[in-house]
């Protein structure tokens, strides 16, 4: 896929890491995706979307998930390298 013959850099793979990683901290903190999407001021079927890993979220709408949550961004980006 994407001409990656190893799935573990596969960008669809980052993708769910990411979302995984939004879906864990926002969990941790016990809120909803609908509370999580007040804070950020983004709409929630976006943010569902995103923990599902089915689009691309650029750097700045993760800086705003990371201080909506108030977690480091690299938190959000763990386990990708």
């Amino acid at each position: 896929m994407y001409g990656y013959k190893n799935t573990q850099f596969c960008p669809v793979q980052h993708r769910k890491s990411i979302g995984e990683n939004i879906r864990a901290a926002r969990v941790g903190k016990g809120w909803t995706q609908e509370m999580l999407a007040v804070r950020a001021k983004m709409n929630s079927d976006y943010l569902s979307t995103l923990e599902r890993g089915l689009v691309n979220v650029s750097v700045d709408k993760l800086m705003t998930i990371s201080k909506a949550l108030r977690v480091p961004f690299s938190a959000l980006v763990k386990g990708l390298d």
